[in-house]
């Protein structure tokens, strides 16, 4: 199974990525938005699964997800350090 791991934090994706690999999964990681979406509309495979940040240095992980959920309907989950209600409704 193909993890695509979109976080720019060293302290949460190291370890994310550590165990998820120590687990069985493959795990590709961007610390950029925009490199993860080309990444997507290339010709590799497909992720079976995106764990995305929404406080990417790029562009918001909100817009990451509206333009892949435009072009995929591969499973996203949102991993982030925000709590405000709103972020969660969203």
């Amino acid at each position: 199974m193909l993890v695509l791991l979109v976080e720019d934090d060293d302290t949460i994706a190291a370890p994310l990525a550590k165990g998820l690999s120590r687990e069985g999964f493959d795990v590709e990681r961007y610390t950029l938005g925009e490199l993860a979406l080309n990444r997507l509309s290339g010709q590799s495979a497909a992720p079976d699964v995106v764990l995305l940040d929404l406080g990417l240095p790029d562009i918001d992980g909100f817009e990451v997800c509206r333009r892949l959920r435009s072009e995929s309907d591969v499973p996203i989950i949102v991993v982030t350090a925000r709590s405000e209600e709103v972020d969660r409704v969203i």
